[in-house]
């Protein structure tokens, strides 16, 4: 069964409530109307009512199943207003300035309370949304896990070639939230990559911590900074499989990797790869989509309390549905 039919399958067996804040985006639309009719999640659009159904029956979308609020004329606003001043009273937030962030025209602090109160079990946004907003939004809501201090993000890219990490699946990551993160960050980020590498595919996750050098093929403050953070992440998770620096083909090619990093455990077979920073991270998996045919699941955000998936302003109906799935089983 493929990657994405397993996960799909999961969601149906146990229901959850997904919140989608960018109702005025067409595909958001489309996409509801498949997560109802596939079964994978209860769906709520935050939008206008009037304005949601229009848009919807003028697209020929039908939103049976489907609730829509109106966070302006919600019943929960004033408590979320309550909730929201509480979560930032250290930062000094009044109680106007927080009906204005619930009831912003992007939606997403509203659609973050919903989550935090339990009024949904994960939210997905960014199909107009910039990752920084909802990435924001989201921490101010819902915050970040505990002993977490990184919030990062994965992509499973399902590659054409099986030769490629587990079976053609390879988790990418960070490749949307953190732009220049040092070794400790990059660190957390591998810990918690192969553990959701783990978790959704059932097997033991193989890091390499990717850089232009291999095994100090090239000295650079650059190259020091990937090779500490494997390092810092064997001492976070001691019996993880993790090695670096190493360049991508020593990582994923077993030839190469035999030749330039001999006795890796990691080398050549590689199903996590841990970008250095977000340029190269986002053009990676860009490239690996675009010119590789590869099919981009994500971003899929880690280290928040609760799930919020980030998606692409380029996304696909499809995307979102499957992110949806993702969002789904995370919450159960």
């Amino acid at each position: 069964m493929h990657l994405i039919d397993k996960i799909k399958a999961k969601a149906k067996l146990n229901l959850q409530t997904v919140v989608l804040p960018e109702s005025y985006d067409e595909r958001m639309l489309y996409a509801a109307e498949k997560i109802v009719e596939q079964g994978l999640a209860k769906v709520v659009l935050l939008g206008n009512p009037d304005k949601v159904k229009e848009s919807a029956t003028a697209k020929g979308v039908k939103l049976d199943g489907v609730e829509i609020v109106d966070p302006n004329t919600s019943a929960k606003l004033a408590s979320y207003v309550d909730g929201l001043v509480e979560i930032r009273k250290k930062k000094g937030l009044t109680p106007e300035d927080a009906r204005k962030l619930l009831t912003a025209e992007d939606n997403l602090y509203y659609a973050g309370m919903m989550v935090r109160m339990g009024d949904a079990g994960g939210c997905v946004a960014g199909a107009t949304s910039t990752t920084g907003n909802v990435l924001r939004a989201s921490i101010q809501t819902i915050g970040t896990a505990a002993g977490i201090k990184t919030v990062s993000s994965f992509f499973i890219m399902i590659t054409k070639d099986a030769k490629f990490g587990e079976d053609g699946v390879v988790f990418f990551a960070d490749c949307a939230v953190n732009p220049n993160p040092d070794s400790q960050a990059l660190a957390e980020i591998a810990v918690a990559t192969a553990g959701n590498c783990k978790a959704f595919l059932d097997v033991e996750a193989k890091v390499a911590m990717l850089s232009f050098s291999t095994k100090g093929s090239a000295t650079h403050p650059d190259v020091d900074k990937v090779t500490k953070a494997v390092e810092i992440a064997k001492q976070l998770a001691p019996d993880l499989l993790i090695d670096g620096e190493l360049q991508a083909d020593a990582a994923l090619i077993p030839s190469i990797g035999e030749k330039k990093a001999p006795g890796s455990a990691v080398a050549g077979k590689a199903n996590v790869v841990i970008f250095p920073d977000l340029d190269s991270g986002n053009i990676g998996y860009k490239l690996t989509e675009r010119i590789g045919g590869a099919v981009a699941f994500g971003p899929i955000l880690q280290g928040l309390a609760k799930p919020v998936n980030d998606l692409s302003r380029g996304c696909s109906v499809d995307d979102i549905v499957n992110v949806v799935a993702f969002t789904a089983v995370q919450a159960q």
